[in-house]
């Protein structure tokens, strides 16, 4: 997709953070755009901010767990703009905790949102996006966690591999029906986001915490550290914009940590190796080595 001008954006998870540097690129692109969130107030505050100028922003409430209102939500957009040329399915959520100590509620929150919600929107978008015959465009927001593995962190893990599936599948689907619609999977470093507090938005249904042994304060602290020198969120709304410009699938990091850890992974894979655990503060600095494991 080479211009954006005039064409419609619809953003979940957009009251801040990476969507709602997606919602101001987006504007910036000359789009019109419909951000969705589950929190109301912030969600007003941040519509206002990114239409500001004049341009038009539809802000619409909500839970992206809930098929009717992700319905509801398509129904919204296609009946103010008459299409939707790009989705950004953003909202997540982060849960930490060993494997065997997150409760069910703990795995299952992590999974309506990061996982269920982007079915949903799919659900909803894309039959709509087809039936329109427009140039389409879906942006899923994974994450590099979705290319690797740490300890402590198995929920969160697993979703965003999966989202990394889902947008694979949906890549090839599309292909195969020959729809005028691309995608991308965003699978972006530490960012300057809210997700260490995604527990403020965790409802009373799923608000079993699990066993605490300790690790979600490391991890806690761990993600502290990480934000210090992380990349903006208006980078990644760049990046993200850039990369469906070029239509490119992958939307990955430069020369980061993380991406070293992402070829690791797969020379375990090739090596049939057993997973080797390292942490972005142990990759090697020295490019000759970190290229003998990024060559695969």
């Amino acid at each position: 997709m080479h211009d954006f001008t005039g064409r419609v954006a619809v953003i979940t998870g957009g009251a801040s953070g990476i969507g709602k540097a997606l919602g101001e690129r987006a504007v910036a692109e000359g789009m019109k755009v419909v951000l969705a969130d589950v929190e109301e107030a912030p969600l007003a505050l941040a519509a206002a901010e990114i239409g500001a100028g004049g341009a038009p922003v539809l802000p619409v409430v909500t839970d992206v767990t809930s098929t009717a209102q992700v319905e509801s939500l398509a129904e919204r957009a296609f009946a103010e703009y008459g299409q939707v040329n790009l989705l950004c399915n953003n909202a997540g959520v982060f849960c930490a905790g060993s494997a065997w100590e997150c409760s069910d509620d703990d795995w299952r929150w992590v999974f309506d949102v990061n996982v269920f919600g982007v079915a949903n929107c799919l659900r909803a978008f894309i039959p709509r996006m087809i039936a329109s015959s427009q140039q389409g465009y879906v942006i899923n927001t994974s994450s590099m966690a979705g290319l690797t593995s740490m300890p402590f962190v198995a929920a969160y893990h697993a979703s965003k591999h999966a989202v990394v599936a889902m947008s694979e599948c949906l890549h090839h689907e599309l292909s195969f029906k020959g729809a005028d619609i691309r995608v991308s999977v965003l699978c972006p470093e530490a960012v300057t986001t809210n997700i260490n507090s995604a527990s403020r938005n965790r409802p009373a249904s799923r608000a079993d915490i699990g066993v605490d042994g300790g690790e979600r304060q490391v991890v806690a602290d761990a993600m502290d550290q990480a934000m210090v020198g992380a990349t903006s969120a208006a980078a990644i709304a760049e990046r993200s914009f850039e990369a469906a410009r070029a239509e490119r699938f992958y939307v990955l990091p430069g020369d980061d940590p993380w991406v070293y850890l992402a070829h690791r992974r797969m020379a375990d894979l090739r090596d049939r190796e057993n997973p080797a655990f390292v942490s972005p503060d142990q990759v090697p600095t020295d490019p000759s080595a970190r290229a003998r494991v990024q060559s695969v």
